[in-house]
């Protein structure tokens, strides 16, 4: 039992703190929960880590995060003096321990010569991005688990584009990680002179930053003072940044004030997603008491914004991700157009699981659309390249998990930019006398209904990672040619960058970095997907489906997720 010996040798080791020795003491009896902790290692992915909060090897702890940071100060290292002079900027949210872990995090990299920037209180992720942009840093951390369970922390790592770090990097840096083989060693310098806080004017140079991104001031002006909005931070980092330019605009804005405290346990939520509608109950419960129109939340790093509209009858419902993103581009594109200030090579970035619709809406007025694997960084890759070659002016990305950025301040996606230009889009509607929901119907009525449902497979175990991905490798061995009665046009097997037609059996080669993933081209531009996820032990499948309208594309999606579930269930052998 290599678990056990490895169980022993932190629990004896003198350089774990009193609450891990406590800790670890408590679970002495109980093989599974040892075999969980100390079976496996927490691994560092192209997304950084992320995990349980908890000691042991396989969990998120100040000692994972310290062995993390000492492989990243050795790549920064192997970069020269300069680099290490440039310094890596750190950020953190309000959960569990991210504090601790951020100090951590500055702490090794000052004990190994690197200048580290520390933020003074909780900063999103969109702002660590804009602050390694705005302090030429040649790297950025960020101590957070995005929308996970309160149980979980990260740690994400940004390059000196303020992107996540590119997948070669990050191989570097693991390889320097793995390198480490004794996780209690690693040491910190947390009062060193190297560790410097973040300039405070940063916060403001990132608020006006975003101002300049504005679509609608005449609306803004003539409606913004009385809008009924509410918005919740479900406790998260997006309060301060959030209400700080709405404040600016001169938007109205009522606050779920119960959702403002810096609460790492997420009292008030299920879930901190604001994806859910449950999350944004008390928003909405706020919104239904003031009588207001729209409600926002965003999630603990406020990378992410959930919003709730009123549909005609006046109740509230929670757009997903797509609908946002599809509202927000429709937005954009006919504010851009309206104003003349569209560019000519404007593109638009979208993920290939996010709605099939985006391609509709940027084919109407003649923008180009390009597809990137599910993660932001890779959006942030194509805005990084159009900088270099001047091939498109970048205009909007997007993800269905509720992931959005206009601007190219920062390289990840913006729940703070995204509130802001919601806002105005209610705004907007409003000085021409419609509603968001109006707006949204008429978008289906002129692109035809697509129905975009994301379906979730937990596992759990030590073997999860693996046990998801060899379904998917499954699927792959699989001749599928139709779907719930819809022809299978083409099969894209990511992994190899390659796409099969079903007709002919053809391949063709595809220009887009590899996963692991399979996804299935529907008749009529619908598709389903399925993808392990790079962040939780979830197996994730995607459905886009082209129908008529709401109701038959319903009962069309139950009859293709039968077929899926059938097909998931050769895939497993």
């Amino acid at each position: 039992m290599d678990y056990e010996n490895k169980y022993l040798e932190w629990l004896q080791n003198p350089a774990l703190c009193e609450e891990g020795r406590k800790e670890l003491e408590a679970i002495r009896d109980n093989e599974k929960e040892k075999e969980y902790r100390f079976g496996g290692a927490l691994e560092f992915g192209t997304a950084g880590m992320r995990g349980l909060i908890g000691y042991g090897v396989n969990m998120m702890n100040r000692y994972t995060v310290m062995r993390a940071t000492q492989g990243l100060a050795e790549f920064v290292k192997s970069l020269g003096k300069s680099a290490m002079e440039q310094g890596v900027v750190v950020s953190y949210d309000t959960r569990l321990k991210s504090e601790e872990f951020a100090k951590a995090t500055a702490g090794v990299l000052a004990k190994n010569g690197i200048k580290a920037y520390l933020f003074s209180d909780v900063h999103p992720v969109p702002m660590l991005s804009y602050a390694v942009r705005y302090l030429h840093t040649v790297a950025g951390v960020m101590i957070t688990a995005s929308h996970n369970p309160k149980e979980y922390n990260g740690y994400k790592v940004y390059g000196a584009d303020g992107a996540q770090m590119s997948p070669e990097d990050t191989a570097k840096v693991v390889a320097y990680i793995e390198k480490i083989d004794d996780y209690l060693s690693v040491s910190a310098d947390e009062q060193s002179p190297l560790i410097t806080p973040v300039p405070q004017q940063l916060d403001g140079d990132y608020v006006e930053e975003l101002s300049r991104l504005t679509l609608s001031e005449e609306a803004v002006k003539a409606c913004g003072k009385d809008l009924k909005l509410v918005y919740t931070p479900v406790h998260g980092s997006g309060y301060a940044p959030v209400m700080a330019i709405l404040k600016k605009l001169g938007i109205n804005v009522t606050v779920v004030q119960e959702q403002t405290t810096k609460d790492p346990a997420f009292s008030t939520v299920k879930v901190p997603n604001p994806e859910f509608k449950e999350t944004l109950s008390m928003g909405i419960a706020l919104a239904n008491q003031i009588q207001a129109d729209v409600v926002f939340g965003t999630d603990p790093d406020s990378d992410r914004l959930g919003v709730a509209l009123k549909d005609d009858q006046g109740e509230f419902f929670v757009l997903s991700g797509n609908q946002v993103g599809i509202l927000l581009l429709d937005y954009i594109l006919t504010r851009l157009s309206e104003d003349g200030t569209m560019p000519k090579n404007a593109a638009v970035v979208k993920s290939f699981v996010t709605t099939g619709m985006a391609k509709a809406l940027c084919d109407d007025y003649g923008i180009a659309l390009y597809e990137t694997p599910v993660g932001f960084k890779f959006i942030g890759e194509k805005i990084k390249q159009w900088e270099a070659d001047g091939k498109h002016t970048y205009v909007f990305g997007f993800e269905e998990s509720c992931g959005y950025l206009r601007g190219t301040h920062a390289r990840d996606k913006d729940a703070v930019v995204a509130s802001m230009l919601c806002a105005e889009m209610v705004c907007y509607y409003t000085y021409i006398g419609k509603t968001v929901y109006a707006r949204l119907q008429e978008i289906y009525k002129k692109y035809g209904y697509v129905l975009d449902k994301n379906v979730s497979v937990q596992y759990s175990g030590l073997n999860a990672m693996k046990e998801m991905n060899a379904v998917v490798d499954g699927l792959k061995t699989l001749s599928v040619t139709e779907l719930a009665g819809i022809s299978v046009d083409a099969i894209r097997d990511y992994s190899k960058a390659q796409k099969t037609l079903t007709a002919s059996g053809e391949t063709q080669a595809m220009d887009t970095p590899k996963c692991n993933c399979v996804y299935y081209e529907l008749a009529g531009g619908s598709f389903v997907c399925v993808r392990p996820s790079g962040t939780e032990p979830k197996l994730k499948i995607y459905y886009s489906l082209k129908a008529q309208d709401e109701s038959k594309a319903t009962e069309k999606l139950a009859e293709l997720q039968a077929d899926v579930n059938a097909l998931l269930e050769r895939a497993k052998g």
